[in-house]
């Protein structure tokens, strides 16, 4: 690997990572992991397409996931289906859809494995200004509403009865985490992008109580989990993708051990005093 791509896929990993990791915490608050997951998949067929016909791979993902949100949302709203319902039916229908186009169209100039766990090396400067714009966006529209966006999270029935509307603030984090998604393939691909989402926001609240907090800390361990994940993948001769996950994964792991040490009854200092004393007392 030379200095160049190095240094290119660090900034990408970089990028990339503190973006999904904020936007990631939005997503583990408002308990939108299962969509997310199946936005992530469902993109799958998009990328295919993209790739067969030499178009950009996070366009070709972004067309797909302004249908599927849209499928999502006409399934989500039928009689007797849901939210849990419409994700299960479009994480599995579009993964699969996206394995038949990967085997049915020849010629494809990027391998099956780039598209599913990503292939850092390939990314290009404008994959990274793409995820960077994302990344402002999304710290522009949290500095706007961010009062909205937190009592809308953590206190949904508040919001409605005081006169709120919650869709706007829904609809808001939906193109968030869509925009999120198409950033992630390049680096992590159609599988792993969910736990670049997941993981830093769900270490962060392990840890930390305010809204606030959990989203700078889950930029900072999505941006971290970027850089170990290249640095691991450099020294070790591994895929960056499933490297940078496994960091992400690592800090989850971290943040859930301090917490449950943190819980342990430890025994409390005992006054120096001898038995005695203490019944004299």
């Amino acid at each position: 690997m030379s200095a160049g791509y190095f240094e290119l896929a660090l900034l990408a990993a970089t990028v990339i990572g503190g973006g999904s990791g904020f936007v990631g915490a939005l997503v583990v608050l408002r308990r939108r992991t299962f969509f997310a997951q199946a936005l992530t998949h469902a993109t799958y067929p998009g990328a295919v397409v993209a790739a067969a016909i030499g178009a950009s791979v996070p366009l070709g993902a972004a067309v797909a996931s302004v249908a599927i949100v849209a499928i999502m949302q006409l399934v989500a709203r039928t009689r007797r289906q849901g939210s849990q319902v419409a994700a299960g039916i479009v994480l599995t229908g579009g993964f699969a859809a996206g394995a038949l186009l990967q085997a049915a169209i020849p010629g494809i100039p990027v391998r099956a494995e780039s598209l599913l766990v990503g292939s850092i090396l390939t990314v290009t400067t404008a994959d990274i200004v793409l995820a960077a714009s994302v990344f402002a966006v999304a710290i522009g529209a949290v500095t706007a509403f961010g009062k909205e966006l937190a009592f809308s999270t953590f206190d949904p029935a508040g919001y409605r009865a005081a006169g709120y509307r919650a869709w706007p603030v829904e609809l808001l984090v939906l193109a968030l985490t869509a925009a999120t998604v198409v950033t992630a393939l390049p680096a992590v691909g159609a599988i792993l992008a969910i736990a670049l989402i997941a993981a830093p926001a769900a270490a962060a609240r392990l840890v930390l109580g305010s809204f606030r907090g959990i989203l700078v800390a889950s930029a900072a361990i999505g941006a971290a989990s970027g850089i170990l994940g290249v640095l691991a993948s450099r020294a070790f001769a591994v895929a960056a993708g499933p490297a940078i996950v496994l960091a992400a994964t690592a800090f989850f792991l971290i943040a859930l051990i301090a917490r449950r040490v943190r819980r342990l009854p430890w025994r409390r200092d005992i006054p120096v005093e001898t038995a005695e004393e203490a019944r004299l007392a």
